[in-house]
């Protein structure tokens, strides 16, 4: 390979550059068909296959409806929207990590909504026992 330096201010105004012609050092084969066999052409398209990624928006919009313990149901619906979001530009890794994140606050509010319900059935129930008890107590019997 012969180099040669050029100077940055050619002599050529208005002219394109001359190249020079590389020669390679490696010589380079072409492998040919046998002559007796019909031509055949192979084209392979790689598609990007679909990924399905859950970005659990409805579950969300429930949770935030219904089941909004601690706002948890309103910061995993926020979650939802930025997973759907990054799915429709084609980030699947960024669309994974927020449905990820969606779908743990969706099942934290769940629970504690759950709980929270169980706890107040609880003290309704105990509370209720109790207000029946003290007027069965204040009230006297008729001598029915």
């Amino acid at each position: 390979m012969s180099h040669n330096s050029q100077a940055f201010l050619s002599t050529n105004a208005g002219l394109p550059p001359s190249y020079e012609t590389i020669k390679e050092e490696y010589g380079v084969t072409e492998l040919r068909e046998p002559s007796n066999s019909a031509v055949v052409r192979t084209t392979v398209i790689n598609m990007p296959r679909e990924v399905s990624v859950p970005d659990h928006v409805v579950w969300s919009l429930f949770n935030t409806l219904f089941f909004n313990a601690c706002c948890l149901g309103f910061i995993a619906y926020a979650y939802s929207v930025k997973s759907r979001d990054r799915k429709m530009v084609g980030d699947v890794i960024g669309a994974q990590a927020y449905a990820s994140t969606a779908k743990c606050l969706n099942i934290s509010s769940l629970i504690f909504s759950i709980l929270m319900v169980i706890i107040c059935i609880i003290i309704l129930s105990t509370t209720s026992v109790v207000v029946f008890q003290s007027f069965a107590q204040r009230t006297p019997h008729s001598g029915f």
